[in-house]
């Protein structure tokens, strides 16, 4: 089976069947209630604040947890209320933390969530140690995401475990009870049997496992996607870890993963896909670098940081050429990832341009391009105004060429954007991930270094860890 993402599997179990609608021509968007003239800082905790609001106020009644969804138009019944994803709930997970940081929310407020998702996701659904990609939110028990996608989920899995880790070390020398709290939170990471999904100690992880199908799947993670964190956890872990053969072999395709390609006079370093000179979502910048932190961050194989740079500002430059002649496209509007679309579901990219912007894409750009990011915030913000903003923040996407402002919110969207800006702004959760021993120890395993960071072998846990 060829190598494909995230996003291509969304589209294999159904989820393109959602699909949006036009709303109707309306006269110029009014700018949004709030001021219109706030400084770069204040808009900034304006947008970390609107869309915390999605994983707080909008999150499922009894876990806690993120929903999969939630829409705010009446065009298109939502009837999955009660579905939470697991990967958009780590995203919201650290979401909490940046509330707490911000004031949004009190310490206490933000403990006392935390410790109920926590207990939660104890006695949901897992399948060695792993969790589905969804759950029932009132039950715990996994709702399958395809027929043969009922069981273990890796990568959403890791999206869960990055935060976990973010919790812990935030807790970690609290009082009492957030003590309590951050020891819960490392059970749930050292209970993930990262090995078990080698699927018979082959040199690659797998994605799925089923209690029913168990490997019928077969979809083995290979760079470069989204799915850098997976490896990097799966290493790391003091409990069920790998080998750093897995890595090499199966991530990097025995050094295959790199890339001589250029787009833009910007050298692409990875081959997306394993494709040369293809460009992939912007996503794949994001979500394993929500915790991990790029800065100063290399391999065998790549400068993260470069890499991730060149990621968006191809991306930006593909909008100022704009090739198709969309309307709206460039400086100040540019950010092609998987959201929704006119048509339903799709991975947005140079490669599937369908005249779709996504405001996360360059919103969670930002830690990469700061001055470009913010154009495109303050222009989505100021200029189109109510026609992408509003409970959740910014909607998912929009078409300025076929007149649709679907008000609509994804979870895995929405995640990026208060984190990614919280990074940018202090680096609060890649300063706590990156604090974490067993971290420091399957990185350098891996053979990463970096100049943010002194990456430190902890010899208890670098013994556990090989």
């Amino acid at each position: 089976m060829a190598n494909i993402s995230f996003v291509q599997i969304f589209l294999m179990v159904g989820f393109i069947g959602i699909t949006g609608c036009s709303t109707p021509k309306s006269a110029e968007s009014n700018p949004p209630a709030e001021q219109t003239n706030l400084s770069d800082d204040s808009l900034l905790t304006l947008a970390q604040k609107q869309t915390f609001q999605y994983f707080w106020e909008g999150a499922e009644n009894i876990s806690g947890l993120a929903r999969e969804r939630i829409h705010i138009d009446g065009d298109y019944p939502q009837n999955d209320q009660d579905v939470v994803t697991t990967g958009g709930s780590g995203f919201g997970i650290m979401t909490i933390l940046v509330g707490i940081e911000r004031g949004f929310i009190t310490r206490s407020e933000g403990y006392n969530r935390l410790n109920r998702i926590v207990d939660y996701l104890g006695k949901a659904d897992r399948f060695h140690g792993a969790w589905p990609h969804w759950l029932y939110g009132p039950t715990g028990k996994v709702k399958p995401f395809g027929e043969k996608d009922n069981g273990g989920d890796l990568v959403e899995t890791a999206f869960m475990a990055q935060a976990l880790l973010c919790v812990r070390q935030y807790f970690n020398d609290g009082n009492i009870e957030e003590k309590s709290l951050a020891k819960k939170a490392d059970e749930l990471w050292k209970g993930i049997d990262w090995n078990f999904y080698r699927n018979g100690d082959q040199n690659v992880l797998y994605w799925h496992w089923s209690p029913n199908y168990e490997w019928t799947i077969n979809f083995p993670i290979r760079g470069y996607d989204e799915c850098l964190i997976t490896y990097v956890l799966a290493a790391s872990s003091p409990t069920h870890g790998v080998p750093a053969e897995v890595y090499h072999e199966g991530w990097a395709r025995n050094g295959a993963i790199k890339s001589s390609a250029e787009q833009y006079g910007y050298q692409l370093i990875l081959a997306h896909n394993g494709h040369e000179g293809t460009v992939g979502p912007l996503f794949w910048s994001q979500y394993s670098y929500l915790a991990l932190d790029p800065r100063g961050l290399k391999d065998h194989y790549a400068d993260y940081w470069t890499l991730n740079r060149n990621h968006a500002l191809i991306n930006r430059e593909y909008a100022i050429e704009n090739p198709k002649n969309f309307k709206g496209y460039g400086a100040n509007t540019w950010g092609l990832t998987a959201s929704y679309s006119v048509d339903g579901y799709s991975a947005h990219s140079p490669k599937n341009d369908l005249g779709v912007i996504t405001p996360t894409a360059a919103i969670s750009s930002i830690p990469y391009t700061p001055e470009y990011s913010m154009e495109v915030i303050r222009h989505l913000y100021n200029d189109l105004g109510d026609k992408l903003w509003g409970k959740y923040g910014f909607y998912d996407a929009f078409s300025e060429t076929d007149n649709w402002f679907p008000k609509r919110y994804l979870a895995i969207d929405q995640g990026t954007i208060p984190v990614m800006i919280e990074n940018y702004r202090s680096g609060l959760l890649w300063n706590l991930f990156m604090s974490a021993p067993e971290i420091q120890a399957g990185l350098l395993k891996l053979g990463f270094t970096s100049t943010q960071h002194t990456l430190t072998a902890n010899q208890a846990i670098a013994e556990e860890v090989q």
